[in-house]
């Protein structure tokens, strides 16, 4: 009997991919199997096809209506109950970050600084406004204002040697200005990815805002940069000719995009408002000013 146990196959854990507030599998049915520094399998993952993107494209654009007209505050108290999820989650994405390579140590900084960073966000939701927008002088007799708005919806390939804090930390920013997003998690530290779809799926997060997917970057990045209703990219590798190619393809419907590809996510380097500015697009109004006559002058 002890021989029979210890020579039992491990039941892998299947990890599924996240769209529109579900988890299902893969269009494609493929699957590949991340394995650990030692070179042990760690779980079935899923490989991604141009399906399941087009899927979470149309899934974040039904969502951005919704969640960009949302109060900030609300969007402020949603990211918090991120935070408070994956505090409550800690010890499970440890587990996750050891099994990928990390450190104890390192994993307990990783997860802390991730729930930290979530928490940050909250509390820019309803104050970066300020900071943006303006009263512009002008030589008539308008008020000018800018302001920013949401762009739509943006596709992320997340940064691909880390696992937990670099996905939550380009999250976080792009869903805090009240867009929506489909993220292509790390390839060989997919773990966390999914476990934190679920932190998600349990945090008030209406479905569709955030979308990942898991699988070959230079399968899926063709299509995140082609797609004609993805507004704006974010990408964080520098990979030169990956980086020519986005710039590229995303002249066809003139696409924000944006290389994080020089940023140290466990310093103070990896928060600012201005991530959150970087999805966002100011919008311009001009309002007449009235002079009101017999009331002492005008304005």
């Amino acid at each position: 009997m002890a021989t029979a146990i210890s020579n039992r196959l491990e039941v892998l854990k299947t990890y599924k991919i996240y769209i529109g507030g579900q988890f299902p599998r893969t269009e494609s049915g493929r699957f590949y199997s991340p394995v650990s520094p030692s070179g042990k399998k760690l779980a079935n993952v899923c490989l991604c096809s141009r399906k399941d993107f087009r899927d979470a494209v149309v899934s974040a654009r039904g969502a951005f209506g919704g969640w960009s007209g949302r109060a900030a505050f609300n969007r402020s108290q949603i990211l918090y109950r991120m935070a408070e999820m994956l505090e409550g989650r800690k010890a499970q994405f440890m587990e996750e970050l050891v099994l990928q390579g990390s450190s104890k140590s390192n994993a307990e900084k990783e997860v802390n600084l991730a729930t930290d960073r979530l928490i940050y966000y909250a509390g820019w939701c309803d104050k970066f406004q300020q900071l943006f927008s303006a009263v512009n002088p002008v030589a008539s007799s308008h008020f000018n204002f800018s302001v920013p708005e949401p762009t739509g919806v943006v596709s992320i390939i997340a940064p691909q040697g880390d696992s937990l804090l670099g996905l939550v930390s380009v999250i976080a920013p792009v869903i805090a200005g009240g867009n929506t997003c489909i993220v292509l998690a790390s390839e060989t530290k997919p773990l966390c990815s999914v476990t934190f779809a679920e932190v998600l799926h349990s945090s008030d997060l209406p479905s569709g805002v955030v979308n990942i997917l898991t699988g070959m970057p230079s399968e899926l990045i063709p299509h995140f940069v082609d797609h004609m209703d993805v507004n704006a990219m974010i990408y964080c590798e520098k990979v030169p000719a990956v980086q020519k190619t986005i710039r590229e393809k995303s002249a066809n419907n003139l696409k924000r995009i944006h290389f994080y590809d020089n940023i140290n996510w466990n310093t103070d380097a990896g928060q600012s408002p201005y991530f959150i500015q970087d999805c966002q697009e100011i919008k311009t109004t001009w309002h007449p000013v009235e002079n009101i006559a017999g009331a002492g002058g005008g304005y």
